[in-house]
């Protein structure tokens, strides 16, 4: 499986993501969340999907095991390329998690857990959260559970990329938020790095949102992190 970089398209409407996308003449890979899920629903979805665009949708979904199974169920037939829960539901919510996403002829599609988010320091992970291990450990530790659960890989910065494939192996996906091209604000986020420096670190699929989406030319953007990625 080959890398790519997935554009996050933090909009409020479908309205301005159709508008964004036709600046492009490529069919990037698209990163849907909760803002735009909510606001317009599954038929965000298909009509990406339509379009000819693969959808990461990026739900995080963390509840009960039978909840989480219930929801996967329905997201199944969304048809979209990869979705995600979050790490700390448990094995036994992830495996319930990847039930719901199986259909009845076995196919599904990528699932991959939240470790610990972008956005996380590693001092407001011990003082919020009271986990007092390295973040490098507790990742790893995370993806560990997400792979014998049987997922196909995690979230997780680019830092954090080396640690997790040392430990399960090329295979097992790493796809990594929080990623600016060289000179862009990081933002919201804790640990940062540039495009260049995720294809170092093994990532397999960078997600990038502000420095694509912000940008005066958003096609010219998503070209360079392209190029620094996967060239």
């Amino acid at each position: 499986m080959g890398k790519d970089v997935i554009i996050a398209c933090d909009f409020s409407s479908a309205e301005e993501v159709y508008g964004f996308l036709d600046r492009f003449q490529a069919r990037p890979y698209v990163k849907i969340g909760m803002e735009l899920f909510y606001a317009e629903g599954p038929q965000i979805v298909r009509e990406l999907k339509q379009r000819g665009h693969k959808v990461f949708l990026d739900l995080k979904l963390h509840d009960i095991p039978n909840t989480v199974e219930k929801a996967m169920r329905v997201l199944s037939g969304l048809d979209v390329d990869m979705c995600n829960v979050h790490a700390a539901g448990t094995r036994k919510m992830m495996e319930a998690a990847l039930r719901g996403l199986t259909r009845e002829d076995g196919s599904r599609p990528l699932l991959i857990a939240v470790t610990q988010l972008t956005s996380t320091s590693q001092e407001q992970m011990e003082h919020d959260l009271l986990i007092d291990q390295p973040m490098e450990q507790v990742v790893a530790a995370y993806a560990e559970h997400a792979k014998e659960a049987g997922l196909d890989g995690v979230v997780c910065s680019p830092l954090e990329s080396p640690a997790v494939h040392q430990r399960l192996g090329q295979g097992f996906l790493t796809v990594t938020p929080g990623v600016r091209l060289a000179g862009d604000a990081a933002g919201d986020q804790s640990r940062v790095t540039t495009p260049a420096k995720a294809k170092e670190l093994g990532s397999d699929y960078i997600v990038v949102g502000r420095s694509i989406t912000a940008a005066e030319d958003p096609a010219a953007a998503y070209e360079r992190c392209l190029k620094e990625f996967c060239g």
